[in-house]
């Protein structure tokens, strides 16, 4: 098992991306999963449970169809919560995973 936490829309060099923007940042995260999955040997369909965490879920429509395009095929076990506010000023999600490596 691969336990990911705090996955947010942050760049190689720490820096916030997308400030007010769910898409950009929906599409930060998964990038950034992506590469932490590739590096397990691992890709989404190995994905058993996923928590979002969101500071408005109005926007859960932009967030769902970022997540659809990497989240194909049958969904696994998630939880998605609003939250005021997320550990940096600017953030709208954060991300945390349960992963079945294979």
């Amino acid at each position: 098992m691969l336990y990911v936490s705090g996955q947010a829309a942050f760049d190689e060099r720490g820096q916030l991306v997308g400030e007010g923007d769910m898409t950009t940042q929906a599409e930060v995260v998964f990038q950034n999963i992506g590469k932490i999955l590739a590096d397990q040997g691992a890709d989404f369909s190995d994905i058993a449970f996923i928590r979002t965490y969101m500071t408005d879920l109005d926007m859960r429509m932009e967030y769902g169809a970022v997540r659809r395009k990497y989240l194909t095929g049958t969904p696994p076990a998630s939880t998605t919560v609003e939250v005021s506010k997320l550990f940096m000023p600017g953030l709208l999600l954060e991300v945390d995973l349960i992963v079945a490596l294979p």
